[in-house]
């Protein structure tokens, strides 16, 4: 068996349907589309979820239920790993120097930086959430954290 060899199963493929191509083919003049009306025109049809001026369904059901999605600060992630990457040893870390280092892109109330992978530099985090594991192998580099009040 070889690539030119390769062919799809029998049935596998159909023919285009071309319409508007003569009336003989079956699917010419009105193409399929029916006479008048708005799915006749081109562009016509209804958007999803209209019900021909019915009240549509996701309005005639309640509302319950609280949804914290709108109210929730946009907090943005980092981990240790990217930090080693982007920073030499020494250095400030601190929110506005993230997003030089286009660790975080967008608008964010706050950053935190989280455990994932490993540190060898001495780096003072600032002004930053910091978890658990992620000041426990800052300060074993060497580094320190102060975090955001």
């Amino acid at each position: 068996m070889n690539l030119h060899n390769l062919k799809p199963r029998p049935g596998a493929k159909h023919r285009v349907k071309r319409l508007g191509c003569g009336e003989s083919s079956g699917l010419g003049k009105t193409s399929g589309r029916g006479h008048k009306g708005q799915k006749s025109r081109s562009g016509g049809g209804v958007r999803p979820g209209f019900e021909g001026g019915q009240m549509p369904l996701h309005r005639r059901l309640p509302k319950r239920g609280f949804n914290n999605t709108r109210f929730q600060d946009k907090i943005a992630v980092v981990n240790v790993g990217s930090l080693d990457d982007r920073f030499e040893d020494g250095a400030t870390v601190t929110m506005e120097s993230l997003k030089e280092a286009r660790l975080v892109k967008g608008t964010y109330v706050t950053v935190k930086v989280l455990g994932e992978g490993d540190l060898s530099k001495k780096l003072t985090v600032e002004g930053c959430k910091v978890s658990s594991s992620a000041k426990e192998k800052i300060e074993k580099a060497g580094g320190s954290v102060v975090e955001a009040s």
